[in-house]
């Protein structure tokens, strides 16, 4: 994601040009780097053509990610070739895995900064230009119980709130506990006053994320918890839906599921990354869930909240995952419907347990098994849609589109910004940031069309 300042900006000799790649985890990271930048003098632009610094922040979670931190940063280089005054920084997930191996096949990058030490930016900056150590990547976590300052990169009317750091998982295809250290909850106080800040500059949605929100609060005791944190959000005037991103299946508890009945803001929807859907696969994976568990688990989930909007990813090609097996998660996904799925395709990375299994599955395998899902997921999403068409629906307007200037776009509840389709407006006036009832007139194969009818 490129970050756009809010109006264009002169060029200054403080200018800077951001970059962020990967999830809205990692979004966050990028607007408190900004934050502290922009507090410090720094003024962001909108090209690279305008700005003394250009700045990447990266993920390197798997190998396609860190092939297009790579893509960018060289992409990002030719304009120092125009400009030697130009400075190119990398930052983030990349630079906390691979670290000093990054200097020599880099020279073009001026400086590396690791997951723990933006806060440290600032200074690293300005002292650039005198600095013999191209290279901060210091093992001392990074403290987020302390408020940070945050340069909003998404749009007005949304903001994602991260509620915890680091991961203490042991799935076995995973680095990110390697990246970012053990789970670290943010301390309750501190995210109900970031939450504030955000409803006050006109937040309507808030997306909690973390590598597993449902751990939030077990790293000291369990209280206070997910369902306190969500109960305190939803106390918060001004967010219309709160969402949560990046569950875990095992700690969907009772307790939650009640909190989803019975706090009108929390949206319905969860994201419950699975990964597959054969036990001898999710033990080889290290999920510590069966097939069985997931199957009773979404069925109470269905039952307990109406209209509940189930997003998942599943991994295909998994080491030793036979035809057999694969079979069993198609047969899971066909019986769950989830209205969202993203499928993965599994890439051996460096350190992780499953890098060392036996029975490699063959690219072109792994690949036909993923468009077979991908076609039976688009199966069940059209026969979805279509029976929308007619009903009128809550939809959060957020701009016109990049294809038509006519056309207005927005999102349903159950659907999360960037990753699970749009509602196209083609009638009625809509505020952005408003939430506006839309008469559903057609189903596009993962969007909707529809008519803006009134003001809710």
């Amino acid at each position: 994601m490129n970050i756009n300042p809010p109006q264009r900006a002169s060029r200054r000799p403080q200018t800077l040009y951001v970059v962020s790649l990967g999830c809205p985890k990692n979004l966050v990271d990028t607007e408190i780097m900004l934050g502290g930048l922009t507090r410090r003098g720094w003024q962001v632009v909108a090209s690279p053509q305008e700005a003394r610094v250009l700045l990447v922040n990266t993920c390197a979670f798997i190998t396609p990610a860190t092939q297009e931190a790579l893509d960018t940063i060289l992409e990002l280089s030719r304009h120092k070739e125009a400009d030697a005054e130009k400075r190119l920084v990398v930052t983030g997930c990349l630079v906390a895995r691979y670290g000093e191996e990054l200097l020599s096949p880099l020279p073009e990058v001026d400086l590396f900064v690791g997951v723990n030490d933006f806060p440290r930016l600032p200074d690293l900056l300005e002292g650039l230009a005198a600095a013999d150590n191209r290279l901060a990547n210091q093992a001392r976590r990074f403290d987020y119980t302390r408020p940070q300052p945050r340069y909003p990169a998404t749009p007005r009317h949304l903001a994602y709130l991260k509620i915890a750091e680091g991961c203490s998982h042991r799935c076995t295809f995973c680095t990110i506990p390697a990246i970012r250290g053990p789970y670290r909850s943010r301390p309750l106080a501190a995210l109900l006053a970031e939450a504030q800040r955000l409803a006050a500059t006109g937040v309507r949605e808030l997306n909690l994320v973390a590598q597993d929100t449902t751990a939030y609060g077990r790293d000291w005791g369990g209280r206070p918890g997910l369902v306190e944190l969500l109960e305190g959000l939803a106390a918060i005037p001004g967010f219309s839906w709160i969402r949560l991103l990046y569950t875990h299946p095992a700690h969907i508890t009772p307790e939650l599921i009640i909190a989803l009945t019975r706090l009108p803001r929390i949206a319905p929807y969860l994201d419950i990354p699975i990964q597959h859907g054969h036990d001898e696969m999710l033990r080889r994976m290290g999920r510590r869930y069966t097939r069985r568990y997931l199957l009773d688990l979404f069925a109470r989930l269905r039952q307990a909240v109406p209209g509940l909007a189930l997003r998942t990813t599943v991994m295909v090609g998994f080491p030793g995952e036979t035809e057999a097996q694969f079979d069993t998660l198609v047969e899971l996904v066909e019986q769950v419907h989830f209205e969202h799925l993203g499928v993965f395709l599994y890439h051996p990375e460096e350190g992780t347990p499953a890098c060392r299994y036996g029975g490699a599955v063959p690219r072109r395998v792994a690949r036909a098994r993923a468009r077979r899902l991908k076609s039976l997921q688009a199966r069940l999403v059209k026969q979805r849609l279509k029976g929308m068409v007619g009903a009128v629906q809550p939809v959060l307007v957020e701009g016109h589109s990049p294809e038509c200037d006519y056309l207005l776009t927005g999102r349903l509840i159950t659907q999360a910004p960037d990753i699970d389709g749009q509602v196209y407006l083609t009638a009625g006036v809509g505020k952005v940031g408003e939430i506006q009832p839309v008469r559903l007139t057609r189903a596009l194969p993962y969007d909707l069309v529809g008519e803006i009818v009134g003001e809710l």
